[in-house]
């Protein structure tokens, strides 16, 4: 006749009289089996991280390019108005000169 503390003793045990692993004991089995990345794996985080970082920093370079490229459009457009006035201004004073000595 078995006791009920060999009941339970007994209940727990599988395969070969091994111990089914507990709830308490879980956190260290994980422990235990957690996979430390090999060096290749840190280079290849570590290349991704820094190969996000320089999407990044081509994006904002591209952005600003973007942006200068618009400058200088607007710069050639405000030069060429200028140059027409300019132009304009040395015909209206050529044209002013020709009236001035047609009425002396």
């Amino acid at each position: 006749m078995a006791t009920p503390e060999y009941y339970e003793w007994w209940s727990k045990r599988v395969n070969d009289n091994i111990l089914e692993p507990g709830h308490e004991n879980s956190q260290l089995i994980k422990e235990h089996l957690r996979v430390i990345p090999s060096e290749l794996e840190i280079i290849k985080q570590d290349f991704e991280r820094r190969n996000t970082k320089l999407e990044k920093t081509i994006d904002k370079m591209e952005e600003e390019k973007m942006n200068l490229k618009l400058d200088a459009d607007v710069q050639k457009i405000e030069a060429e108005r200028l140059r027409k006035g300019k132009t304009k201004a040395k015909e209206d004073l050529d044209s002013l000169k020709t009236d001035y000595k047609k009425l002396r």
